[in-house]
């Protein structure tokens, strides 16, 4: 991929349709993004997408491949694959019930039965899961032919775990890999994967070297057409270390809270120490279609500071999702801060611009969310309409809407930082991070003969960016006129 900057959007949030997206990056955003995560747009039960039904089709509500393909003439396009779950009204998993162990199918999915020694785990096999609910992560299927079955389910209710352990689900995940590629895709983003190998008596998550070789298989097929895979996990920071050590990209996950922590404490000294140890290989953001991660900031900030975090963005209206991570006993902790991150830094332009422009800066591919280009504010309406937290980040944009907003001071200044990441040829060089005032963070990035440097005062969220011109000349960014150098 170009080192450029991508989009995240659903399909039907940019825009109504497919064909809206385009023409909306098209007519306000053509300079400014180079390729889009387009989240699922697969027919889809549930998980707004991430329980697909059929990765062989597009949402017919969304478009058609057609569009898809005319997006990936002009855009590096980045397509999810959820290799741990598959929605319980795919084609694959109805066969299923309709045949029981007869179905062609029948070793796809992840059986309780035939997962535990004795049927069902114990109690303390229960606690050692990592798990995204306070009880076993199981759905009790009933079966055409009247019986029932409890079969594995991380997630939602909807989304039923693959069982990797069998050859048939391995053939399915390589002729859905192998179509996908066909339709376009310059990156796989390989979702919950960390989920996806599990054996008994382990937390079955992240398990070495099960991950590695489930990892080596999936990046094998792609392989076949040169095409790279992301890998999305939300975990201590020295698991994408490590992961970024076997050679994959990854996501930069602690930067959303990290960033924070910088702008509400105006102290440098904790984001200076991660830019001086985060992978070179990886994709940032500061928000995406889910919340902002706590856990990846764990032993990088203190509890006292991700606890003022959490409470900072609880007064600029938050709210959270749980983790029940090792427990059944309903214990939990604040696993994601729900919130566009325009609200989170109190709406203040100032901050945000900052907020992006340390992103900018940040080694890796700057992914920004269809929210945060539009500086979006937390959209309570939607949330208590739907009763889900998660809306509170995930407002649909008509085409007029999104022409309104990039009238918006914010988002035009916002527009020339972009065309200054996408164009000045730097960030692909050396950077460094030297020591500073604690108030104060500069990053300076240098490859040839080409040079640029971020200067923010943190007490005031005033920054600069100087760059050296096509003469050599050291010039100050301005935000009030388009990028030229």
């Amino acid at each position: 991929m170009k080192n450029k900057i991508m989009l995240i959007t659903y399909a039907d949030s940019f825009g109504k349709n497919l064909k809206e997206v385009k023409k909306a990056i098209d007519t306000w955003f053509g300079r400014e993004i180079n390729g889009i995560h387009i989240l699922p747009f697969f027919p889809s039960s549930g998980d707004r997408g991430f329980a697909p039904i059929d990765y062989r089709r597009v949402d017919p509500e969304f478009g058609s491949w057609e569009d898809i393909r005319s997006l990936a003439s002009d855009y590096e396009l980045m397509f999810d694959f959820m290799i741990n779950h598959l929605s319980r009204r795919s084609p694959e998993f109805l066969d299923f019930i309709e045949k029981h162990d007869q179905s062609q199918y029948a070793d796809m999915f992840l059986r309780f039965q035939k997962f535990w020694k004795k049927g069902e785990p114990t109690q303390e096999q229960i606690d050692m899961l990592n798990k995204r609910k306070p009880k076993a992560p199981c759905e009790e299927i009933a079966f055409a032919d009247r019986t029932t079955e409890k079969i594995w389910c991380t997630f939602d209710d909807e989304q039923m775990d693959l069982d990797l352990r069998s050859e048939t689900a391995w053939r399915f995940v390589e002729e859905r890999l192998r179509f996908l590629m066909d339709q376009g895709a310059a990156v796989i983003r390989l979702d919950a994967f960390a989920f996806a190998t599990k054996k008994e008596n382990t937390s079955c998550f992240f398990l070495e070297p099960e991950m590695w070789n489930m990892m080596e298989r999936v990046q094998g097929i792609l392989d076949e057409k040169g095409i790279p895979m992301l890998p999305e996990i939300h975990d201590h920071y020295t698991v994408q270390l490590k992961i970024a050590a076997h050679g994959y990209a990854v996501y930069d996950f602690v930067l959303p809270v990290m960033v924070l922590h910088t702008l509400y404490s105006k102290s440098s000294a904790r984001i200076r120490h991660w830019l001086s140890i985060c992978p070179r290989d990886q994709h940032t953001t500061l928000d995406t279609h889910d919340g902002l991660g706590t856990v990846d900031v764990a032993d990088l900030l203190s509890g006292e500071e991700l606890d003022r975090v959490i409470e900072q963005t609880q007064k600029y209206g938050a709210n959270f999702k749980w983790d029940y991570r090792g427990s059944c006993d309903g214990k939990k902790e604040v696993y994601q801060i729900n919130i566009s991150y325009y609200s989170a830094v109190g709406e203040e332009d100032a901050a945000y611009l900052l907020s992006r422009a340390i992103q900018f800066f940040t080694p890796g591919v700057p992914q920004v969310y269809y929210m945060g280009l539009l500086a979006g504010s937390n959209d309570y309406e939607l949330m208590e309409r739907t009763r889900y937290d998660r809306n509170i980040s995930r407002h649909n944009y008509t085409l007029e809407e999104i022409e309104e907003c990039a009238k918006k001071p914010v988002v035009r200044r916002l527009r020339r930082l972009m065309q200054f990441r996408n164009e000045y040829p730097v960030f692909d060089g050396e950077m460094q991070v030297p020591e500073t005032a604690d108030g104060e963070l500069v990053i300076r990035w240098k490859d040839g003969e080409r040079k640029a440097v971020l200067h923010a005062v943190l007490s005031d969220r005033s920054f600069v960016i100087k760059y050296l011109d096509r003469k050599g000349q050291e010039r100050e960014l301005n935000l009030d006129e388009d990028f030229e150098w």
